[in-house]
């Protein structure tokens, strides 16, 4: 099973053209990737278009990766600027798209939504919307919300919704703050996305969001980014400096209480993220279908040469797993 599909939805798109909001994030993007990227993302937009909307389309791909089933969420373009009659309209419309699809093929394709994190009590309220009443599995975020952090208190109702509702989380990020200094050779995504991962996750740790909220079952994109394989940097900061102490574990602590995809692209990389947070926290991911994914994530697995038990698990055994237990609830 694929736990990282995306999903287009004009008609949300089509809420935010025009907007002063929308006009600034785009200008943003513009900053942070050269002309030459913009092209290449222009053009792939284009190309991809139908396997981002079409349910056919969509099955036809998983079946030619030897994929069983996939978790689907929105592009991860959140808006999360958006004041809060537009930010509630984003949320459902994006949600009953998201539902939509899924309902085309509901024994091979589970919806995750989003909400509008920049009002987390309205973002609380959506969320058990997607849950209760759309009967998504849970909701993608992003690594920042309008310059805050996810770690920050001004989230805790959402956590405690998702914790409530048994719902996942997917941290998945979308553009990169370091900006103009990576708008060459699309280092912005190629390092940028995995060093936002890295950053939010460790604002989440270290500010001790997951001791104050144990039961949220998060979901990390990219193999968590740069910070499973340099965990032992945030240990030793939390043993040596009083000031990092905001949480109750050495951060390291913290990995296994989440769970990462497992795209990270070779066999070697693959066996250290075992190595570090578990083969029971681990699920296939590709992208899908962004050129920075992969259409080959069952042979990619095999190539890792993992134990029969650990490569059941993350071929399957764990998303199966993950969507049951917030299903059954």
């Amino acid at each position: 099973m694929d736990f990282h599909g995306h999903l287009a939805v004009p008609t949300a798109d089509a809420l935010v053209a025009g907007a002063p909001g929308f006009a600034a994030e785009l200008a943003d993007e513009r900053l942070a990737h050269s002309p030459e990227s913009l092209i290449a993302n222009q053009d792939q937009l284009a190309r991809l278009r139908p396997k981002l909307t079409d349910v056919a389309a969509r099955l036809d791909d998983l079946d030619a990766m030897g994929v069983a089933a996939q978790v689907v969420g929105p592009m991860p373009m959140h808006h999360y600027w958006a004041g809060r009659e537009l930010a509630g309209r984003l949320a459902r419309t994006t949600n009953e798209a998201v539902a939509e699809h899924c309902a085309a093929a509901p024994d091979r394709l589970h919806g995750l939504g989003t909400v509008p994190l920049q009002h987390p009590r309205l973002a609380a309220a959506e969320l058990s919307r997607a849950v209760t009443e759309y009967g998504l599995r849970g909701i993608s975020v992003s690594t920042t919300v309008d310059g805050r952090e996810l770690a920050d208190p001004a989230h805790d109702p959402v956590w405690a919704r998702a914790e409530e509702l048994d719902a996942l989380v997917f941290l998945h990020p979308w553009g990169c703050s370091l900006g103009e200094r990576l708008a060459t050779r699309y280092l912005g995504n190629t390092v940028g996305q995995p060093v936002e991962t890295t950053v939010a996750l460790s604002h989440l740790i270290f500010a001790g969001v997951l001791d104050r909220f144990p039961g949220l079952r998060l979901v990390v994109a990219h193999g968590g980014g740069y910070l499973p394989t340099y965990i032992g940097r945030s240990d030793h900061a939390w043993q040596v400096r009083p000031d990092a102490r905001g949480c109750a574990l050495p951060p390291s602590g913290y990995l296994r209480r989440l769970w990462f995809d497992a795209l990270v692209y070779t066999p070697q990389a693959l066996r250290h993220l075992v190595d570090a947070v578990g083969a029971d926290r681990i699920v296939l991911g590709t992208d899908y279908p962004f050129d920075m994914g992969v259409t080959d994530p069952v042979e990619r697995l095999d190539a890792a040469r993992l134990g029969p038990a650990d490569h059941a698990a993350i071929a399957g055994g764990n998303a199966m797993e993950l969507l049951s237990k917030g299903h059954q609830r």
